[in-house]
């Protein structure tokens, strides 16, 4: 109990450092949200209403320590604040309509793409030097030096533009209502295969390839050797003796691509033209709309937290040794 307060009150300062940094460094870029809102509608709204857009998008001419209490305190209150990009829709109304296409999308592939690579990589290492360990690493590292926007670019074309088997863009079709009807549904479904079969092979390799090299030295701790010396059987030796202890490594990178989950993967959304919480992002940063970058910052950072924590407790309950020395 004394680590798990520990350990709670070092991801409660992380979190306060966080918000911090969240509030300071969008306001250190050049440009005012309220001038640019009003530039976008053309002198359409009165210079007079820039005092009054300032204070609604948070960037008024209090001194920044007042501006940051201010902030907090309408964190406190669950309040993030207005959406230039959206406007007049909150932030958190905005972040709600985009953040479950990328949930859904990412954390499916990257699901995927975990279970198989680190599935791979065990098989390999039990099997190396084998017919399936000299193809496997090589052409996995190949496929993983190919950028994601490159691998999104190829997929698209061949699958999408030449064989026409996949659309091209969007997340549904646009004659349909987003009602949860089976043909909604179905549409969404065949609109998010592509970029997810893009995720997953672009992001295999690494699982695979760190699975790998973990898994083999594994294979040569006393314990697997005992385990084989008393002739159990070879796939309980692989599974709950060697690849047990060899995923401990992949579980702490999984846990933190898991809490970047939703920051969704940015150049796969544009590429495709797929709504999700990485492209609100972009347009975020190109309207200075330092409210919604907030959000989706904030969002990031409690989901980073919260997937470590939740890794420390993992790394509890698959290791002995992690139990015995928190004793």
């Amino acid at each position: 109990m004394r680590h798990l307060l520990r350990r709670i009150g070092f991801y409660l300062i992380a979190l306060w450092g966080s918000l911090t940094l969240n509030f300071f460094i969008p306001r250190l870029a050049p440009g005012d949200p309220a001038q640019i809102f009003i530039a976008r509608f053309q002198g359409r709204i009165r210079p007079e209403a820039l005092h009054a857009l300032q204070l609604q998008f948070g960037v008024s001419k209090d001194p920044l320590w007042v501006q940051y209490f201010q902030y907090l305190n309408s964190l406190l209150h669950g309040n993030l604040g207005l959406s230039i990009t959206y406007y007049p829709t909150p932030v958190a109304e905005a972040i709600g309509q985009e953040l479950p296409w990328t949930l859904v999308l990412v954390t499916i592939s990257l699901l995927i793409s975990f279970g198989l690579g680190t599935l791979l990589g065990a098989v390999i290492a039990w099997r190396r030097n084998s017919f399936l360990d000299s193809l496997l690493p090589p052409l996995m590292t190949f496929i993983s030096a190919i950028p994601y926007f490159c691998m999104a670019l190829i997929m698209l074309y061949i699958f999408g533009f030449t064989l026409n088997l996949f659309p091209l863009n969007g997340g549904y079709d646009r004659f349909l209502s987003p009602d949860g009807s089976p043909e909604f549904i179905s549409s969404v479904i065949q609109h998010a295969i592509l970029p997810a079969i893009t995720f997953v092979i672009a992001s295999i390799a690494g699982w695979m390839l760190g699975m790998r090299n973990s898994m083999i030295t594994t294979l040569s701790e006393d314990y697997v050797l005992m385990a084989q010396a008393k002739g159990l059987v070879g796939r309980r030796v692989m599974m709950n003796y060697a690849a047990r202890n060899a995923i401990l490594p992949s579980i702490t990178g999984f846990a933190i691509a898991l809490g970047q989950v939703v920051a969704g993967q940015l150049f796969l959304e544009i590429i495709f033209s797929y709504p999700g919480i990485g492209y609100a992002l972009y347009q975020a940063v190109q309207n200075s709309d330092y409210a919604l970058m907030q959000g989706i910052f904030l969002i990031i950072t409690v989901a980073v937290l919260v997937a470590n924590f939740l890794v420390d407790l993992t790394y509890v309950v698959l290791d002995p040794r992690v139990r015995q020395e928190r004793g």
